[in-house]
């Protein structure tokens, strides 16, 4: 009976499909575990081999935990909403909705293929109506919310509201924007409605301000920080500029140190803490206000340094800063104006990184210093970022080594004067930027201290004179949340005289409206601007046609989407009930998952996703809608697999095709080839099917020269990718090795969090290890199962897999199994093991990895149903403690036989069974050995 595994998986993939086997119960008196998958999108490619191995992984755990008895959540959505789709969109004037769609359709169709237990009864897909109305509600919920620092969470905005009408807003303890204005409860019950919302969009945890962002004129819209690459778009690679526009943000910030201790509570790898530490970059230092000569205006900056205050020789603005347009002197402007245009094409991050270019320009302006109330130069210069604390820095060159490259560079020109040294150590050489060895010189009455106590003394005279006071600041900025962008969720937002209205959760959702077209308007509103019909009519609470506003019942909608992360923010709890229609989960639900037990996904996604996962859980579980403070409790990031690329060698005049071993001493160009030219196993290279496929029409006519009559192309590794001709489908794979081949080999190649690379020609074996496998319980007239008891190394071989086994999965040390599996079937086979009392087991254990041979060899065992919730093997020692050891007999130190013996016997006992066998007298040919040594469990040698 032969192994046909295309009937064997189509079969059980049918089962599973129509017994809901995987399909997790919110009522189960089980204990739970959640799994989950980083969400994916959907795009045109489909998936390639790499795409699955996180999948995999955790598919292992999921059907592991089934067999420990635990009720699981393994859910698997879509996260459909982003940039791709619209940009085809443009392209082909297809809607998005449809062609996301037709990738979704051929996404599961490939997952189905590789045979994942995920309960698709609760598939969601952030861009469909259902699914977005509770995002929209959340975005409600955080705009009607405030963060109260008292209490240290957010709290609902009618609490803010209760406070200013009692007590104004002198006392309140807020996250909030900067130089908000003071009020009394007088004054506050004393504002119309629109004063009253104007100042309450100061404080809520989503507002509308005016930001500096990344503007993409190429793709019309916003883009974030991480999807741009070396200073243009991630998406076509398009030019960034930096521009001020009003948008809605996110007030994360008010979460910093929140999101900081968090780190502390989760299993998450070191190296994903460490990049979220970095990003939110907490630094304990000072608040310092410098006046502006000759102006009403001030300069506020952030130091982490404020003991060398006597040590400022200029101050630096980001070119962006509000401050400069207002104090840049005629002499100065058209200077300033020309660095800010070129600043602008630069992104934060491109800016963040250069730490070589030197660039800046004098505004002509000049500060006092607070103490000495000297004139101190005023430059822009753009490595002052504007998001990263206030946007200003006082610059001292002697303790601060970008300073004082800055300094240098624009040594002996107007306005900049001689670097002040107010340290007792030379800087001749360079900045002195210790905290240790040194005392203040030069630094009035901070003379003689270090750096402790003049930290310290610098502070309370700050405070003594209104110019500053002990600060804690983060880099973290709020998240910009507007995308003018027509693929995504629309927000429940209508204005009033400009203010934003939210719309009630009962009218949700808001749909996304139909447009001709998905391009910016000509007059450069967002996508939606193109839409006709797109007001809301707070009478019939519907939206209705443009032509019907009239700014009194009938009122424009927000023009701008949401972005890409808004969806995928709380898709987890979204799996706990996902056929809710009233809420984003019930109570129940939530309570019971909590949340997730094990998350695999990408690193990429460290500062983005799941950042802003852990602030909107956060938020959440403040307003009482979600169970616990951290959405994932543990977090593993699979490495990469990487394609293995081929290459053809041409000559300068492409005239002529080298093979790989005759490129040496030639001047030779390399160029990819589709792997569909080429035997992936023996690298030959099909000549024919080369010359015929359209990418290389322009070498119909080469001469191809071989060697030993074959053309073998170069191969290289490298990341996997449709421009590098080196992706390899998935379907090819299961269609002639089968899934459960794909699965072991995916797992085989190496630890799960290392990038390894793909080799087709490696598949073999596990194709192999399966056929073996089968041959336990088959020949080639049907089951050879025998019902007989075991032998004690048929156990042995069983309960060392069944061990390591164990662990591995505990231990997510996947490819290790793998070859525990192989070594056991060996092991079995040398043994002619056909023993039911081992091989339903073992069927069991190879179940995670392989299911659909596993269900098979289950059923061919004579059981009914599926094998996913049979327990999981237990390891019992007894089965590897050795009772008897196999020693090597050696005369004069040469090893001649070996002898099986018990390991309780006395030295003199083997001796005694040593000496009287019949090969240990064919050795001594008559002769006393002089000495025998014998250490039993070791050795026995006999000497002379």
């Amino acid at each position: 009976m032969k192994y046909f595994h295309n009937e064997i998986e189509a079969k059980w993939q049918q089962y599973w499909a129509e017994n809901q086997t995987f399909a997790a119960s919110n009522t189960s008196d089980k204990p739970k575990y959640y799994v989950l998958d980083m969400f994916p999108y959907p795009s045109g490619a489909g998936l390639h081999v790499g795409h699955p191995l996180g999948y995999i992984a955790s598919d292992i755990v999921a059907r592991y935990k089934r067999h420990q008895g635990f009720n699981v959540l393994h859910p698997q959505g879509y996260d459909s909403f982003g940039l791709p789709a619209e940009q085809y969109a443009i392209q082909t004037g297809q809607h998005p909705e449809k062609t996301t769609r037709e990738n979704i359709t051929r996404y599961r169709e490939q997952l189905d293929k590789i045979g994942f237990s995920f309960d698709w009864s609760r598939e969601v897909r952030t861009s469909n109506p259902d699914y977005y109305k509770h995002t929209q509600w959340i975005f409600i919920q955080l705009f009607e919310s405030w963060y109260n620092k008292n209490t240290d969470k957010a709290e609902n905005i009618s609490t803010l509201i209760e406070l200013f009408s009692t007590e104004g807003n002198a006392n309140v303890n807020a996250v909030c924007d900067e130089n908000i204005a003071p009020f009394t409860a007088a004054e506050w019950n004393a504002f119309s409605s629109e004063q009253q919302q104007q100042i309450l969009l100061q404080y809520r945890l989503t507002y509308l301000a005016e930001t500096e962002v990344n503007w993409c004129p190429a793709l019309g819209t916003v883009l974030a920080n991480d999807e741009i690459v070396n200073g243009v778009s991630e998406r076509g690679g398009h030019p960034v500029i930096r521009k001020k526009m009003t948008q809605w943000s996110m007030r994360i910030s008010a979460y910093a140190e929140r999101l900081l201790q968090g780190l502390e509570t989760i299993d998450w790898s070191e190296s994903i803490k460490e990049s979220q530490r970095n990003w939110i970059g907490k630094s304990v230092g000072a608040a310092v206000t410098f006046k502006v000569k000759n102006h009403d205006e001030v300069i506020d900056v952030f130091t982490t340094r404020p003991d060398t205050i006597f040590g400022v020789t200029f101050m630096t603005l980001a070119p962006e800063h509000e401050l400069v347009a207002k104090i840049t002197t005629p002499e100065q402007k058209a200077a300033v104006d020309a660095y800010i245009e070129a600043t602008a094409k630069r992104s934060e991050r491109e800016r963040m990184a250069d730490v070589k270019t030197i660039s800046g320009v004098f505004t002509g302006a000049y500060a006092e210093h607070p103490f000495t109330k000297e004139a101190i130069p005023v430059w822009i210069g753009d490595y002052v970022l504007a998001g990263y604390g206030t946007g200003a820095v006082m610059a001292v060159p002697c303790g601060d080594e970008r300073d004082y490259a800055f300094a240098n560079f624009f040594k002996g020109t107007n306005g900049m004067p001689e670097i002040k040294n107010i340290f007792n150590q030379d800087i001749s050489e360079a900045a002195f930027n210790e905290k240790a060895g040194f005392e203040f010189v030069a630094s009035d009455f901070l003379n003689g201290l270090d750096y402790k106590s003049g930290t310290k003394k610098i502070i309370e005279e700050l405070e003594k004179i209104g110019a500053g006071n002990a600060k804690v600041n983060y880099r973290l900025r709020d998240a910009v949340f507007s995308r003018q962008r027509y693929w995504g969720e629309p927000f429940p937002v209508y204005y009033v005289n400009g203010l934003p209205k939210m719309i009630d959760k009962k009218h949700l959702p808001i749909v996304l409206p139909e447009v001709e077209k998905y391009l910016p308007t000509e007059d450069g509103q967002p996508p939606l601007g193109n839409a006709t019909v797109w007001a809301w009519d707070s009478l019939q609470c519907s939206v209705v046609s443009n032509q019907l506003i009239d700014n009194v019942n009938i009122f424009p909608l927000e023009l701008n989407t949401m972005p890409g992360w808004a969806g995928s923010s709380w898709y987890w709890m979204r799996y706990m009930d996902a056929h809710n229609t009233e809420d984003f989960a019930s109570e129940s639900a939530l309570k019971y998952w909590e949340n997730v037990d094990l998350y695999i996904g990408g690193s990429e996604h460290a500062t983005g996703h799941l950042l802003y996962s852990r602030f909107w859980n956060k938020f959440l579980k403040d307003r009482g809608f979600a169970p616990t403070e951290e959405p994932f409790k543990k977090l593993i990031n699979q490495g990469m697999i990487l394609g293995m690329s081929a290459f053809v060698y041409r000559s300068e005049d492409s005239k002529t095709l080298y093979s790989k071993g005759l490129i040496k001493d030639k001047n030779v160009h390399p160029i990819h080839v589709d792997l569909a030219c080429i035997n992936d196993i023996t690298n030959e290279l099909d000549i024919e099917k080369f010359r015929a496929h359209p990418l290389y029409s322009d070498y119909a006519n080469a001469e191809f020269v071989l060697e030993d009559g074959k053309y073998i192309v170069g191969r290289e590794v490298e990341k996997m990718s449709k421009s590098k001709y080196n992706v390899v489908n998935p379907d090819d794979i299961c269609n002639e090795y089968g899934a459960d081949t794909l699965r072991l080999y995916e797992m085989f190649l190496g630890p799960l969090e290392q990038a390894k690379p793909w080799n087709t020609a490696g598949i073999t074996g596990v194709s192999g290890f399966l056929k073996k496998l089968w041959r336990l319980y088959f020949d080639d007239n049907g089951s050879v199962i025998k019902d007989e008891e075991p032998t004690a190394e048929m156990y042995k071989s069983l309960h060392k897999t069944i061990k390591k086994v164990t662990e591995d999965i505990e231990n997510f040390s996947f490819n290790t199994s793998v070859s525990q599996f192989m070594i056991c079937v060996n092991e079995l086979q040398q043994l002619k093991c056909n023993h039911r009392a081992i091989l339903e087991p073992l069927a069991v254990l190879v179940s995670p990895y392989a299911p659909h041979i596993a269900e098979e060899l289950w059923n061919a065992l004579g059981h009914k149903g599926s094998i996913s919730t049979v327990a999981f093997p237990k390891f019992e020692e007894k089965y590897l403690v050795e009772s008897e050891k196999e020693y090597p007999v050696s005369f004069n130190g040469k090893m001649r036989f070996t002898i099986k013996l018990p390991l309780d016997l006395t030295a003199a006992q083997i001796e005694e069974i040593v000496m009287a066998d019949e090969r240990t007298q064919n050795q001594l040919q008559g002769r006393t050995p002089n000495k025998v040594i014998i250490v039993p469990g070791k050795i026995i040698n006999l000497v002379g």
